[in-house]
């Protein structure tokens, strides 16, 4: 029978019966990835894998969050249509369950944050690694494609290349760029066509510019119960003191609304816990000769940081009123290094619906590298996890359809 020149074309572009599938990135997404194909070679820049996932459990790994899902949900912003079928299909109850079976018990702390009870990232992402079982290639750091279409490393011996039937990028965006996120890939999947949103910091610290007294004398001290409030929102938490501005999960959540509007200010409300008629009715006490540290500790609670936070902005003109939304300057947020995380990256509109690039076919993208962000509260990971095991179910379904099965 003749074979049109269509049809050889075909053949020659089709994966062999062994399919060569890379992963470029040892974070969670990537590790995902290759646990949900059960094959593929890992690379990762760095001299082990990872390292992101174990700095983050430095102070207890939070895996992710015990709330509603259909609260969860909303956690992810303008992004939650496209990554809701995922984490529905791979959500906060699928990674207990991939914890546990990985032999390390969790917990729901009081924050509703859920944890291994060990807290330590490190003996998880050893037996992770064990169960994964695939081949890891440090120290290779991806710079793009060459004339043949086959992956480029810069190795410390040299470039290396290899040819992959199918490539998961997984590169995270540029937060922590210590840990391997740098964003080099972007110029890279740029020059490709693909569209790539601007990096931008996340979950990140503002600067205030204190006085240089408040600096010497509140710098690292955490300022808790209080609630944040900007953009007709307000978040009830704790903030961290620093001597460039305010840190912590009660700003974090406000990156998206915040980040396109500086210089801007919040209002904090020191004494949460005591109404506006009632914090009125203890004010109007007769001060006497008490200081105002005295008169405010006494009739509202105000100590140590809150205290500093009114000589700070407030001093002369003291009310219920001004308590109960103190106004904190932010000039700007702090860079994009110091981030926990980052936003913009891949357009979902890039993808189709296996998360492959519509432009450079065999390749697809999930993790951080996407355009989505989250605050911290285990919404990070477990999304990275979701867009992992959906990255890598997209590989299998393309490698099918190309040859009929990947085994």
């Amino acid at each position: 029978m003749q074979v049109s020149v269509e049809q050889e074309n075909k053949r020659a572009t089709r994966p062999p019966s062994h399919p060569k599938i890379a992963i470029v990135g040892g974070g969670p997404a990537g590790l995902m990835a290759a646990e949900t194909l059960g094959r593929g070679v890992i690379f990762d820049a760095k001299p082990t894998v990872g390292r992101k996932f174990l700095l983050a459990g430095r102070g207890g790994l939070n895996l992710t969050h015990s709330e509603p899902l259909e609260n969860f949900l909303t956690r992810y912003g303008p992004a939650q249509p496209k990554l809701e079928p995922l984490l529905r299909d791979f959500g906060p109850e699928e990674v207990v369950r991939w914890c546990e079976e990985l032999g390390f018990e969790t917990f729901v702390g009081s924050s509703k944050r859920i944890f291994p009870r060990s807290m330590k990232a490190a003996p998880l992402l050893r037996a992770w690694l064990g169960r994964i079982g695939a081949e890891l290639r440090t120290r290779h750091r991806w710079k793009g494609w060459n004339a043949q279409g086959h992956l480029v490393f810069d190795t410390p011996s040299g470039e290396q290349t290899f040819q992959a039937d199918a490539t998961i990028l997984a590169l995270g965006g540029a937060s922590w760029p210590k840990m391997g996120s740098t964003g080099e890939w972007v110029p890279v999947l740029r020059s490709k066509g693909v569209e790539v949103v601007d990096l931008k910091p996340s979950n990140v610290g503002y600067e205030v510019g204190w006085s240089p007294y408040f600096v010497e004398k509140f710098a690292g001290h955490p300022l808790k119960a209080v609630t944040l409030t900007y953009g007709g929102t307000t978040e009830r938490g704790e903030l961290m003191v620093t001597s460039y501005g305010l840190e912590g999960s009660l700003v974090y959540p406000f990156s998206p609304a915040l980040r396109g509007n500086l210089p801007c200010t919040v209002m904090l409300d020191l004494v949460p816990d005591m109404s506006l008629p009632k914090l009125r009715k203890s004010l109007a006490r007769e001060r006497g000769s008490r200081s105002l540290s005295k008169f405010l500790r006494q009739r509202a609670g105000i100590t140590g940081v809150k205290m500093g936070l009114v000589n700070e902005f407030i001093r002369d003109s003291v009310s219920a009123e001004s308590l109960k939304a103190l106004p904190i300057p932010l000039q700007r947020t702090r860079p994009i290094a110091e981030a926990i995380s980052s936003a913009g990256g891949v357009t979902f509109e890039s993808l189709d619906e296996n998360w492959m690039l519509k432009k450079v076919p065999g390749v697809f993208c999930t993790g951080e590298m996407l355009d989505w962000e989250a605050p911290t509260g285990g919404y990070l990971l477990t999304a990275c996890f979701a867009t992992g095991r959906a990255a890598g179910l997209g590989v299998r379904k393309y490698l099918e359809q190309s040859r009929g099965c990947i085994s």
